[in-house]
């Protein structure tokens, strides 16, 4: 059994083909494309995928749309954003664990290696994160319009191998723009999550996704959390082992979490009117005419 692909893209040419080179094996390649002005569209049909066009509105509507609107010749598809490739490792393991899978498992997680400066940053990037990408065709809906979160109606299952994620293959200054636009989505989110109970026993959860989900709600009610984080990172997790790559990660892990913090502060304080005028501000600059990134922020 071959598995379908499904690339979201805007103003990708700078990584598209060699995505494109890492799952060539597949015979059914669909480049979602959010009206790239860039060389995006010409490079994805010169290398033989589909192009569908549709405008941006948030990541996970226009990943539902990418799984239910177009489509597939094969009942899996692998999602990968273009800063990502596919080893021919992870490729032999998803196409036996489709071929053996039940037909009640719907969804199959796996884990990223993040590479900044040649050096894979497996202490400080704060691996391993679990990332559902592989899905059963019409049977998992995306939700949260960042960080996305994969809702399976069925089974889910996790992946031994990796793809490998280069997050900078455009530029720091790229990364910082990207983050300062997820940051504003990220408190937008948070301020309406921490109404919400904190499900304390979920944080020793055998399910890496639910105990992640509940470890956050805890983390980002502490106070003077961006310094905990760059603690945590670079002395717990041992962030200081990957060297000057991984002191210049966790810096900038830390710079994002404070945009998080003070955005959410700022947000809490405005009177009601105020936050709902800028909640509607923040949807239409989401719109493809400006440049973001595709993958889910750290």
């Amino acid at each position: 059994m071959s598995l379908s692909i499904l690339i979201l893209t805007l103003n990708e040419e700078r990584n598209l083909a060699e995505c494109l080179k890492s799952v060539e094996e597949s015979d059914d390649i669909v480049v979602f494309d959010s009206f790239s002005n860039d060389q995006t569209v010409k490079i994805a049909e010169e290398m033989g995928a589909r192009v569908v066009q549709r405008r941006f509105d948030n990541y996970a509507a226009q990943r539902n749309a990418g799984l239910n609107e177009v489509p597939y010749k094969h009942p899996w598809v692998l999602m990968v954003d273009a800063d990502e490739r596919v080893t021919p490792e992870l490729w032999a393991e998803m196409r036996s664990a489709t071929e053996t899978a039940d037909q009640t498992v719907s969804l199959f997680h796996m884990r990223r290696k993040d590479y900044w400066f040649g050096r894979w940053l497996r202490r400080s990037s704060g691996y391993p994160t679990w990332f559902g990408r592989l899905v059963r065709v019409g049977h998992v809906t995306v939700q949260r319009e960042i960080n996305e979160q994969y809702v399976a109606h069925g089974e889910a299952g996790f992946l031994n191998e990796h793809l490998l994620h280069y997050p900078f293959n455009k530029g720091v200054t790229y990364w910082l723009e990207r983050h300062n636009r997820y940051s504003t989505m990220e408190a937008a989110g948070l301020v309406m999550e921490q109404r919400e109970r904190i499900a304390i026993q979920e944080m020793w959860s055998g399910n890496p996704i639910v105990r992640r989900k509940a470890m956050k709600q805890v983390a980002y009610r502490l106070p003077g959390r961006p310094f905990w984080v760059f603690i945590y990172l670079y002395m717990v997790r041992g962030g200081c082992l990957d060297g000057r790559a991984g002191l210049r990660y966790c810096m900038l892990r830390t710079m994002y979490e404070y945009m998080i913090d003070l955005k959410v502060k700022e947000r809490l304080e405005e009177p009601d009117g105020q936050r709902a005028g800028k909640k509607n501000s923040l949807r239409q600059s989401l719109l493809p005419s400006r440049s973001f990134g595709d993958e889910p922020a750290p």
